[in-house]
């Protein structure tokens, strides 16, 4: 491992294992599996201890040996450690001993989980020398990558679906960003951003950045361990928004368990999402 990968060792492949330089890549060459990054977890429990993390500023980066940057980050310091609110009258409606919830729309600066996201993979890549980002979207991701690129010095472009409606773009539009729409649904606007990504080499974040982009949903489930006082919720309801958001969150009570911050206990996570 490169003393300047911080606690990443490698981009590993979720289908067969081959391991990858800490690039911008996201798809294993030999059976096109999603790259994730694998981390040096033995060193992670010499320094992430219980006392450390809650000797550091309320944020999402008070976990920042699990969030793959190699170094401080740079992009979205103040995002997360959102509030964790007991919902007493709501569990007594629907017959439960316990209910919380977590209230992620308080994120900075857009109001979205994307925040979390977002501030990881621009600062990777601003590690790996990165000057424009992009994205595929249908709102969210739009106008945390166009807040945030701003933050931060960088150029962005945000590709979208050309009928969304107005009040999204205008939310990407006054960050500067160039604001691109296409014609035909999110799936082809993702596809020709992939093609986009070779050609000129930008860091879309959830294209070729998206190894790191996605880790940092699990900042969710780590705030989540904490604010309960170190114990994992018996069943975890995620918004299906973003299909990854819970495997992440299911990723980090995992990563918890194995650094023995929390104990090892039974817990299950479910996704749900409006009807129709």
């Amino acid at each position: 491992m490169d003393k300047h990968d911080g606690f990443m060792k490698a981009l590993k492949c979720r289908e067969c294992g081959r391991e990858y330089p800490l690039t911008a890549t996201h798809v294993c060459e030999f059976d096109f599996g999603p790259l994730e990054v694998a981390y040096d977890y033995d060193r992670i429990k010499k320094s992430l201890t219980k006392a450390a993390i809650q000797s550091r500023p309320k944020s999402m980066w008070r976990y920042r040996e699990l969030l793959p940057v190699a170094g401080e980050p740079t992009v979205g310091v103040q995002v997360g450690f959102t509030p964790l609110i007991k919902a007493d009258r709501l569990a007594k409606k629907l017959g439960i001993r316990e209910l919380w919830i977590k209230n992620d729309t308080v994120n900075y600066p857009t109001l979205s989980f994307k925040d979390r996201v977002v501030s990881v993979a621009l600062s990777r890549a601003r590690e790996l020398g990165f000057t424009t980002v992009a994205c595929a979207s249908t709102g969210n991701l739009a106008n945390s990558v166009a807040a945030n690129a701003a933050a931060a010095g960088l150029k962005a472009y945000v590709f979208i679906p050309s009928d969304l409606e107005q009040g999204k773009i205008v939310n990407s539009l006054v960050y500067g960003a160039t604001v691109i729409g296409i014609k035909g649904h999110y799936d082809e606007v993702n596809r020709l951003c992939a093609e986009i990504a070779g050609k000129f080499g930008w860091a879309f974040v959830n294209v070729n950045m998206r190894p790191y982009y996605a880790e940092g949903s699990k900042s969710m489930g780590y705030e989540i361990v904490e604010q309960l006082d170190w114990r994992t919720p018996q069943h975890t309801v995620v918004p299906m928004a973003s299909g990854s958001l819970l495997t992440k969150i299911q990723k980090s009570y995992q990563e918890f368990t194995k650094l023995g911050l929390i104990p090892e206990t039974s817990y299950k996570s479910h996704g749900a999402q409006a009807t129709g």
